[in-house]
C-alpha cells in the first residue's frame, strides 16, 4: 500500500516470518520518537479460518495476540532483521497486537471490515469537484475492481462514495466509539451498507506493545 521504499521492503521481510509462524502482518511503521527510532510491527491471527472463511472477530477472545506471542515473533524478527540489515540507523523494536484503532493495510481487511467506520489517508489526493483531498473519515463499502482486483476502497461520507486507490493509501485505521470501550465493547462502529449485508462487529483490546530485552536496541557501531 504505501509507497515508501523502505516501508515496502520492510513488509517484504517482516511478512514472511510472521505468516510462517501462523500470524498476519497487520501494520509496520518506522518512527522517530524523543528516544530515537522505533520499528513498530503490529501482528494478528489472520482474519480468516482454514478454509477462508471471514472470522468474526466479536467471537473470539480478546487475546489474540497476547504477550508470549509478542516475544516470539519478536526474537524471530531480530534475527532476520539483523541479517537483512534494512535500516541505517539504529532503532528498537517493538511487536504488539493492532488495538482497538486497527490498522487498515491490505484490501483483505479493507473487504473484512466492510460496513466500519474507518479514516483514510491519502499520499496522493484524490481529484474532486470540489478540488484535491486527501482525508476521509466514513463508513467501508467494499472494494472496486476499477483497474484490477481490489484495486480501490469504497468510503461513504460526506454524504458521497468515493473510491480511493489503495495503492494511494498513506494510512487507514478503524474509528472506534470510546464510549462504547469503556463499557466493555469493541468500540467498532457499524453500519449496514447499501446492499443489506450484515456488518462485522471485530473485538479488539488496546495493544500491549512489547519492549525488547536488553540488548535490543541495534547501532551501526556495534
Amino acid at each position: 500500500m504505501s509507497r515508501n521504499p523502505l516501508q515496502q521492503r520492510l513488509i517484504q521481510i517482516i511478512e514472511p516470518v510472521l505468516q510462517a509462524s501462523g500470524f498476519e502482518l497487520v501494520d509496520v511503521r518506522l518512527i522517530l520518537e524523543q528516544g530515537g527510532w522505533v520499528l513498530r510491527v503490529a501482528a494478528d491471527l489472520p482474519l480468516t479460518g482454514p478454509e477462508g472463511t471471514a472470522i468474526d472477530l466479536a467471537e473470539v477472545p480478546a487475546d489474540r495476540v497476547d504477550l508470549h506471542d509478542c516475544e516470539e515473533i519478536s526474537r524471530e524478527l531480530s534475527a532476520v532483521l539483523d541479517v537483512e540489515d534494512p535500516i541505517p540507523q539504529a532503532y528498537s523494536l517493538e511487536v504488539g497486537s493492532p488495538g482497538i484503532e486497527r490498522p487498515l493495510r491490505t484490501a483483505g481487511h479493507f473487504q473484512h471490515f466492510t460496513g466500519s467506520e474507518a479514516k483514510i489517508q491519502l499520499s496522493v489526493p484524490l481529484h474532486t469537484e470540489a478540488g484535491e483531498r486527501r482525508n476521509f473519515k466514513g463508513f467501508l463499502r467494499g472494494l472496486r475492481d476499477l483497474a484490477g482486483p481490489g484495486s480501490h476502497i469504497a468510503i461513504e461520507c460526506d454524504g458521497q462514495t468515493f473510491e480511493l486507490p489503495i495503492a494511494d493509501i498513506d494510512h487507514a485505521k478503524l474509528v472506534p466509539d470510546w464510549d462504547a470501550v469503556m463499557r466493555g465493547k469493541s468500540g467498532v462502529i457499524t453500519q449496514t451498507g447499501a446492499n443489506g449485508a450484515k456488518p462485522i462487529k471485530p473485538g479488539h483490546r488496546p495493544s500491549q506493545k512489547h519492549k525488547k530485552p536488553a540488548g535490543s536496541d541495534r547501532s551501526k557501531n556495534d
